[in-house]
């Protein structure tokens, strides 16, 4: 095959329906679950890409260990709550502790535009190491790049991340059963707004901060305390809803969730009302759901509520016996709607 039209016949995904939007959209949404399904997961097919989860969990002669990585290209580079340097850290940490590991180590890599005011790198440098600090990583490698002035919006960074998986649970959407409760760790929806906020100049007549924060002590309390936690899942670009509809796919059952146990802050709810945005599909950089059995789920609400970043955790829905990949939210007047992949995104430049 040399020519364009033929290389066109092979694509999976029918590249003339979309003529620009992978470059106007791309890293959410639809179509860019389309994209991995379609063309980069059967390309790189291997066991552990095949498991669909935020990390790979592989065997090691005296332990297993989880790896992740992730790309941060966030705009405004600063914002309430935190900025990239923090969320370049707390990212990829989280995404560790959703394998059930405990985090280690990061590397980063760092995109530098010529001309970035050397006291910006400092504090972004400064508040990665803040953010280490609290999650009791170390960064133990990095890597600097500069580009043209025009070329890089600041600065982006890259981070990943090695962490120790210390028990024998399998925690990834194939283990989730049905009857498992589903909990959600806090409110929805902060740092979309915060992030969309920040760069518009909006105001409110309170101040929403983003509600980046490291997950881990949370994640693997409830797995040293017993609890047989089947999936662990950060709500980031796609937010709450996207995350469900994933699991749900990846699990094959069917998933119940109800609208008046979903929080969110009375200031958020109305900044998506003004803005036209749904805050199940908004990105969170602190909040997770865990899928956990009925008979445990009380005692794993009471371990997520003892944490600082867990008091408004509470249960949101439950995953059903019916062998279909769906997802349905029963909402505050009693009425039943599918909920499903947002096609695009909100708001792009999130994390």
């Amino acid at each position: 095959m040399d020519s364009v039209n033929d290389l066109t016949l092979q694509c999976p995904i029918p590249i003339q329906q979309y003529p620009q939007v992978m470059l106007a959209h791309g890293g959410g949404g639809k179509l860019m679950h389309q994209l991995i399904e379609r063309m980069i997961g059967p390309a790189f097919h291997n066991s552990l890409l095949d498991v669909r989860h935020d990390g790979a969990v592989f065997d090691m002669p005296h332990n297993r260990l989880a790896f992740t990585t992730d790309s941060y290209v966030v705009n405004p580079l600063f914002f309430p709550g935190g900025d990239i340097g923090s969320l370049a850290v707390n990212g990829t940490v989280n995404d560790l502790a959703m394998c059930g590991a405990r985090p280690l180590y990061l590397s980063a890599g760092f995109i530098l535009e010529e001309g970035l005011p050397m006291e910006t790198l400092w504090r972004i440098v400064q508040s990665m190491r803040r953010a280490a600090d609290e999650s009791g990583v170390l960064l133990v490698t990095g890597d600097t790049k500069v580009v043209d002035k025009g070329k890089g919006d600041g600065i982006f960074i890259n981070t990943a991340g090695v962490g120790a998986v210390e028990h024998s649970l399998s925690i990834a959407p194939a283990s989730v059963l049905p009857g498992d409760a589903i909990l959600l760790s806090g409110d929805l929806g902060r740092h979309g707004i915060t992030i969309m906020a920040t760069r518009e100049n909006l105001s409110f007549e309170s101040e929403i901060e983003s509600d980046c924060a490291p997950l881990a002590a949370m994640a693997l309390g409830l797995i040293n305390a017993g609890i047989d936690v089947h999936c662990l899942r950060d709500l980031t670009r796609g937010g709450l809803a996207s995350a469900l509809v994933e699991i749900s796919e990846a699990a094959n059952y069917l998933i119940n969730i109800f609208e008046n146990s979903i929080p969110v802050r009375e200031d958020v709810r109305g900044a998506c009302e003004i803005l036209g945005f749904d805050p199940l599909y908004l990105a969170n950089e602190g909040r997770f759901i865990a899928f956990v059995p009925e008979a445990q789920a009380d005692d794993a609400l009471a371990l997520l509520t003892a944490h600082l970043n867990g008091t408004g955790a509470c249960r949101i829905g439950t995953v059903t016996d019916d062998r279909q990949p769906l997802v349905t939210l029963k909402s505050r007047i009693g009425a039943t709607r599918i909920v499903d992949m947002f096609s695009g995104e909100q708001l792009p430049r999130i994390c």
